[in-house]
């Protein structure tokens, strides 16, 4: 049974809307989005959401004409760079170029284990696990044979954490871009994400999660309220703009390889 959660719990994991601009031009803006802090509202009455932030802040462009369309939507517990069209045709220069793959990301992550490998090269296929084998997680993935095709470049940076749970900063260059695809990948190595509450040791921790919120119980589990995946890096090359925009690595993640977890 999960520990009742304390108010002030409560309050921190519902989210922090305290984003961090890194770049703005008047048909853009990139921010650093904190974690954990959802990109769009799912439903009437949800928490504040990055996009009402960001319709506050730009309210003169919205008033003229403008809007706010998030090109490249990070998951809630995921922090980091998050391009912004405040205009139509910059939403679609964005949009075809996501289309095209002209993008590249680059992520950070802080992992269970000490990877034996210092590069590696994950092709595995993912599909909803739901599709082959009854999974209480309706959204969770897994590496199938029968899925679509997906590939993650990964590089071990880093090696720490307290001598209990040995930690490592891995990049991830996803060179596909499926639903959960860095964190599927990583847990099929059996390095899963520390905090990840879908694809870490114990899948239940979501369960709980979404039944009781963040919890004692769920502390001693996890050890990270939150995953520690970071959109670190995103670079965008067409024949008309090029501009590389970089997230620096959370102080949360430093901590933990410093054994602060």
């Amino acid at each position: 049974m999960a520990s009742p959660r304390t108010q002030q719990d409560s309050k921190e994991l519902a989210f922090d809307p305290h984003f961090i601009v890194l770049d703005e031009t008047p048909d853009y803006i990139v921010v650093d989005k904190p974690a954990p802090l959802q990109a769009h509202p799912s439903n009437p009455g949800c928490a504040p959401t990055l996009w009402d932030g960001l319709r506050d802040l730009l309210a003169f462009e919205i008033v003229n004409g403008g809007q706010v369309s998030i090109i490249n939507r990070l998951d809630r517990e995921t922090s980091g760079v998050t391009l912004i069209a405040k205009n139509a045709a910059t939403a679609r220069l964005f949009g075809l170029a996501m289309q095209a793959r002209q993008f590249q990301k680059t992520y950070l992550a802080v992992v269970l284990g000490w990877p034996a490998w210092e590069k590696k090269h994950a092709d595995g296929p993912i599909l909803r696990k739901g599709e082959v084998t009854p999974s209480p997680i309706w959204v969770k993935q897994m590496v199938h044979p029968d899925g679509v095709p997906c590939e993650t470049h990964f590089r071990v940076i880093e090696r720490g954490g307290p001598a209990h749970l040995p930690l490592a900063l891995v990049e991830a260059v996803p060179v596909t871009g499926r639903m959960h695809q860095i964190r599927v990948h990583l847990s099929a190595l059996g390095h899963p994400v520390l905090g990840d509450k879908i694809y870490g040791t114990d899948e239940t921790c979501y369960l709980d999660f979404i039944e009781t919120g963040w919890s004692v119980d769920l502390a001693a589990r996890l050890h990270l309220k939150r995953q520690a995946l970071h959109a670190h890096r995103l670079r965008l090359t067409t024949d008309d703009f090029a501009a590389d925009w970089v997230a620096p690595c959370p102080a949360l993640f430093t901590q933990a390889l410093a054994g602060e977890v």
